[in-house]
């Protein structure tokens, strides 16, 4: 049986403790009217970050206030006065917007964090659940592992569900198609593409939705571990095979969900925008997340003494999954992007567009940190068994997919105003350490063979 160590439970502590203080750090600073904005913009302009940007966009803005206002007047022959009206109109709503941004900072942050660290458990799940379904030799002898890591998918659900519906009660701006009025022809904020799509982006549907899939998720979690362990007292393989045929259908429901699930958390924050490759995207992402964490976890573990029958060939095998997921990300990255910018049709165009001029150094970057560093350390295949080089390798493709979801939310809620600041490393550091509590604390309560499955021997002397 494993024990969580004091110091490890320490550090996971003080993670979280860190992370909050950043947190709530985060939601105190951030400005509570047009006012604050006004004071921000006139800082920055006089030299802060972003100063020259800030400027511009301040000025462009005032401009066009004033061009549109000039034409009004011109066409409708009312003088000064009412191209002073439209350009005051356009200027507080232009405050408007950025107060919005500048709110949605720490919102936005908790909410990368929160999805990143969900999803990493469920593309452990889901790595977990292919390996049940085809009958893998080599893998039982980490099923514990897998296990112990989905053990946070219920405690990030519910977490990540209240943020859901605190986005619904308009706490924040994060979904644009919740505002107030967004699909009323009689509001300011009416939007005719948004409302096109009311009949599917509309709070009640879209929170039912999300709830079919959090309790779908961590049923089959629940139920696929409570079987595991009922085969190590058992005296047949009755659980076995109860497992196999609960995996097979989950792995539909799976697939099913996780496409609309990444339409509904991800690729709504841009509503106007879609791409029929992105829920494949968004799983490319999240399950070589999964699989590195299985893969550091291991490694850890291992290091203590723990997990007799993992070797070398066990490790090389995760390694070879984290390689080829990765180029397998790189593949529909590159997919996406090539299609989109090649065609240039503006409305699909303009989500690139925004992300290579506002995003550049974090687009390009995410790259750079999931194929290329990947590929130059992890193609070799005697690196592949060094444990040192599988976590260092863990490590920058951890960091680079909590980019790739940073670069998928961002832009559509926080738009210019990005920056890695405090509430975005303490909402790393919160769920890091709520993940390693969660997750050690559930290697301790049961032992780390899955003793009685089936191929579990072939397991135990798998080498090559």
């Amino acid at each position: 049986m494993y024990t969580f160590s004091s110091k490890l439970k320490t550090f996971s502590i003080i993670l979280m403790v860190l992370g909050l203080l950043g947190i709530g750090y985060g939601f105190l600073s951030a400005p509570k009217d047009i006012q604050e904005v006004e004071k921000i913009l006139a800082a920055d302009a006089h030299g802060s970050h972003g100063a020259a940007h800030e400027a511009t966009a301040e000025a462009s803005h005032k401009e066009a206030g004033h061009h549109e206002a000039a034409e009004a007047s011109h066409e409708s022959h009312k003088g000064g006065e009412h191209e002073k009206v439209n350009a005051g109109d356009e200027h507080e709503k232009h405050l408007e917007h950025v107060l919005h941004q500048l709110q949605n900072k720490p919102w936005s942050a908790l909410y990368v964090a929160c999805i990143f660290f969900l999803l990493l458990s469920m593309g452990t799940l889901a790595f977990y659940a292919i390996q049940q379904v085809a009958q893998a030799g080599w893998s039982p002898v980490l099923f514990r592992v897998m296990q112990g890591i989905t053990a946070y998918l219920p405690v990030g659900s519910v977490i990540f569900f209240i943020i859901l519906v605190l986005c619904g009660l308009h706490f924040n701006h994060i979904f644009v198609w919740l505002d107030k009025g967004i699909t009323d022809p009689a509001s300011a904020n009416y939007d005719e593409i948004i409302a096109g799509k009311a009949g599917y982006l509309n709070f009640y549907f879209w929170i039912i939705r999300a709830a079919i899939f959090l309790i779908g998720w961590n049923l089959y979690r629940y139920q696929s571990r409570k079987n595991c362990l009922a085969q190590d007292d058992a005296n047949d393989d009755l659980n076995y095979k109860k497992n196999f045929k609960l995996t097979a259908g989950f792995l539909v429901f799976f697939i099913v969900s996780e496409s609309i699930m990444s339409w509904d958390w991800i690729m709504s924050i841009d509503p106007h925008w879609f791409s029929t490759l992105f829920g494949w995207y968004v799983f490319a992402s999240f399950f070589v997340s999964g699989i590195t964490t299985i893969a550091l976890v291991t490694v850890y573990l291992k290091s203590k003494g723990y997990l007799e029958y993992v070797n070398t060939s066990h490790i090389h095998d995760l390694a070879k999954f984290m390689f080829g997921i990765s180029v397998f990300w790189t593949y529909l990255w590159f997919s996406q992007f090539m299609l989109i910018w090649y065609a240039n049709i503006p409305e699909e165009v303009t989500y690139f567009i925004t992300r290579i001029e506002l995003y550049n150094l974090p687009f390009f970057g995410a790259v750079v940190m999931n194929f290329v560093f990947p590929l130059l350390i992890l193609i070799n295949t005697d690196f592949k068994r060094l444990s040192w080089v599988i976590v260092m390798a863990g490590i920058v493709i951890l960091l680079g997919h909590y980019v790739d979801f940073f670069n998928m939310i961002m832009p559509g809620t926080v738009g210019d105003k990005w920056f890695i600041g405090v509430p975005e490393i303490a909402s790393i550091l919160f769920f890091l350490g709520l993940f390693i509590f969660v997750v050690f604390t559930a290697l301790t309560k049961a032992p780390l063979l899955a003793k009685r499955n089936p191929f579990i021997e072939e397991s135990k002397h798998f080498h090559y």
